[in-house]
């Protein structure tokens, strides 16, 4: 069980998110395999056309735009299998993944692995979300969720960006920050989920996400240090 590293409002954490968006974008899409830069990334995410890109690389950066608008206005949602589905639809939008949002009913491959996830079923998934919705503290939930999803492989694509962004939606509406692997650490995550895939045990990659991959805000500090500098002079 890992402790909660932030203790924000739901209102701070949303601030923390948007203030770094582009930010987790570009991470995002770097993870998913496209070499996009961060002011390519800035650039589309303002509506700039960038020359070069591929236009379903730029359909998938736009996407997680969508998608990351999606979880923080609807923070007051408790996270389910409807809404997770949700999240793969616009993670997939404009005929970027097929059947987005839908159950996969087909078996499929994982890349630099012979391991193959077994089809998902419904109401086993149902059952272990809930499940996972049990534990405590909301980072421990959140990184859970996120390695569940993960290896259940869900969808036909998007798996990874879809469980991460519903880690994030537990992470910010309990406060306690944003999961986000830094680019300089990816590799050794993807190494690290490969062998996840295959062992199902999650100790190493769960403590590597906590310890690397959380994103914050002190603000109590903040407040602290403020309230310091503003205390009158004796003198």
């Amino acid at each position: 069980m890992f402790r909660d590293k932030y203790e924000m409002t739901e209102e701070e954490n949303i601030f923390v998110a948007k203030r770094n968006i582009v930010d987790y974008i570009w991470k995002g899409a770097n993870l998913e395999g496209i070499a996009v830069t961060y002011p390519d990334t800035l650039s589309i995410y303002n509506g700039l056309s960038v020359k070069g890109m591929k236009v379903e690389d730029i359909i998938a950066i736009n996407n997680l735009k969508r998608a990351w608008s999606f979880i923080l206005e609807h923070t007051d949602y408790e996270i389910d299998f409807n809404f997770i589905c949700a999240i793969n639809q616009k993670v997939g939008g404009d005929n970027l993944i097929h059947r987005a949002g839908l159950l996969r009913k087909v078996p499929i491959s994982i890349g630099g692995t012979s391991w193959k996830p077994d089809p998902p079923i419904e109401s086993k998934i149902k059952e272990d979300i809930e499940e996972i919705k049990t534990l405590t503290p909301k980072t421990h939930q959140a990184i859970e969720m996120m390695l569940y999803l993960m290896r259940s492989q869900m969808f036909l694509d998007g798996n990874k960006r879809t469980s991460m962004l519903a880690a994030n939606h537990i992470m910010v509406s309990g406060g306690v920050g944003i999961i986000s692997i830094p680019i300089e650490l990816q590799a050794d995550f993807t190494n690290l989920l490969v062998k996840y895939y295959e062992s199902g045990d999650n100790t190493t990659i769960k403590k590597f996400i906590y310890d690397h991959c959380i994103d914050g805000i002190d603000f109590r500090e903040q407040d602290r240090r403020t309230n310091e500098n503003e205390r009158p002079s004796l003198f």
